[in-house]
């Protein structure tokens, strides 16, 4: 069964170069491609993933999230933009994005982060997931002490960040998936967060790792 993908960006030229990206996958397929997110089409609710741009005219792509979000929680989006400051990042994953990418990402790049997200993982450009680290690892003993994370939920959860699958941190500390998903469990517990976006959005705001 073919992935379904959505599309909001407001430059022609990139939004058609996308739609024959995914066209030319077996497995992909393009649901829908908008110019801008002042209204979230009912056909985003048949999606698995929306590429978002941040500046959209109008109304942004981290306002545009939000909403999918809210009205469509079970739908991925996965950030794909120009904008690498630390505030539209913290934005964006605090408003519910599973990935970041910026837009020099060559085109096989996002083909797997769009494959990635839709199968539990999430993915961030390496200067992004930098950027990321550094906002997290300021105070993060405290907060780690304060939310009551083990070493190894610390661990897993910088794992999260970085955007790494359940297999790819299995194997990182030579743990079975199973594991994996008993630590991210009890993670989401302590943090209080019922999913992947909302677990490296505190992550985020709280500077725990």
């Amino acid at each position: 069964m073919r992935t379904m993908i959505g599309i909001f960006e407001d430059h022609p030229d990139l939004r058609e170069a996308l739609v024959q990206l995914i066209g030319q996958t077996d497995d992909l397929e393009c649901a829908g491609a908008w110019e801008h997110c002042a209204v979230i089409p009912a056909a985003v609710r048949s999606c698995n993933v929306i590429v978002m741009d941040i500046g959209l005219p109008g109304r942004s792509g981290i306002e545009g999230v939000r909403e999918i979000k809210t009205r469509y929680p079970s739908v991925e989006v996965v950030m794909l933009t120009v904008h690498e400051d630390e505030q539209k990042i913290f934005d964006a994953i605090r408003a519910g994005a599973s990935g970041y990418l910026l837009k020099r990402t060559e085109p096989a790049g996002i083909l797997d982060a769009i494959r990635e997200i839709r199968t539990g993982g999430a993915n961030m450009t390496g200067s992004v997931a930098r950027k990321v680290l550094s906002l997290l690892q300021r105070d993060h003993r405290r907060q780690s002490e304060e939310f009551g994370l083990s070493e190894r939920e610390r661990q897993v959860l910088q794992s999260l960040v970085k955007g790494f699958s359940y297999k790819l941190i299995a194997e990182e500390y030579f743990i079975s998936i199973d594991t994996v998903r008993s630590h991210i469990k009890k993670i989401y517990e302590k943090l209080h967060v019922h999913s992947k976006s909302e677990a490296v959005a505190k992550a985020m705001k709280s500077n725990i790792l």
